[in-house]
């Protein structure tokens, strides 16, 4: 009982030490703050790579190596050449054996990246819009024909927004008088979205913040 009562009382003293070296940074730069970050920058990668260890590495590449049949072996030797050979782009030297591996990973990332934002962006965005105006779901009619209206000119104004075709005239390119319109329209639905989303991530920190002075003066308060 007594230990847990000094962790926890330890773990209450480091976590105010380290709010006051973050909350230093308002003063300006300094070495309490770089330690800080430091501090933070090291634990966080010793957690990736545990986590990378105990849920990558060992159980789907070393254990197959070791306990695995004959084709789960020659399976994973596939990954075990290629990141050693991504090793390799540690020294200049041997940058460019590195190279496949390296080009093969870019490849499967860009296309997780592209099926993600096909599979999970566009086409529930297109169905979400869609069933705006799908009447049978029910609601007020007037009040689901607006927000689908709302929903597909933003939509529709936002691409146009990023459509830089133009016509070559004498006085210098010139775009079409309605895509410039719509652009216009396109870019207050940006705007707009970039404000919310700012607005959010204000409100974010600004609960951080809070929560730290909060934390720091209930401690403080603690002792008298």
């Amino acid at each position: 009982m007594l230990a847990g009562i000094n962790l926890d009382f330890v773990t209450v003293i480091v976590s105010f030490l380290f709010t006051l070296m973050v909350l230093s940074y308002l003063v300006g730069d300094n070495p309490f703050f770089r330690l800080a970050i430091y501090i933070f920058i090291g634990v966080s990668a010793g957690y990736a790579a545990a986590v990378a260890w105990h849920q990558v590495l060992w159980p789907r590449l070393f254990m197959p190596l070791i306990y695995g049949s004959t084709l789960e072996r020659a399976l994973a030797l596939v990954p075990l050449l290629l990141g050693m050979l991504l090793l390799m782009k540690l020294s200049p030297r041997t940058a460019r054996l590195g190279n496949p591996a390296m080009a093969f990973m870019v490849g499967a990332g860009a296309a997780v990246a592209v099926g993600g934002a096909v599979l999970g962006t566009l086409f529930p965005q297109a169905q979400a819009s869609i069933n705006f105006f799908d009447l049978r779901s029910g609601g007020i009619v007037s009040e689901r024909i607006f927000e689908g209206s709302i929903v597909l000119v933003g939509t529709l104004t936002t691409l146009v927004y990023f459509n830089f075709s133009a016509k070559v005239t004498p006085s210098g390119p010139r775009g079409s008088r309605l895509v410039e319109v719509l652009s216009r329209i396109g870019q207050v639905f940006i705007a707009i979205t970039f404000g919310v989303l700012f607005a959010g991530v204000y409100t974010a920190a600004m609960t951080a913040l809070i929560e730290r002075l909060s934390f720091l003066w209930n401690f403080i308060a603690s002792f008298f």
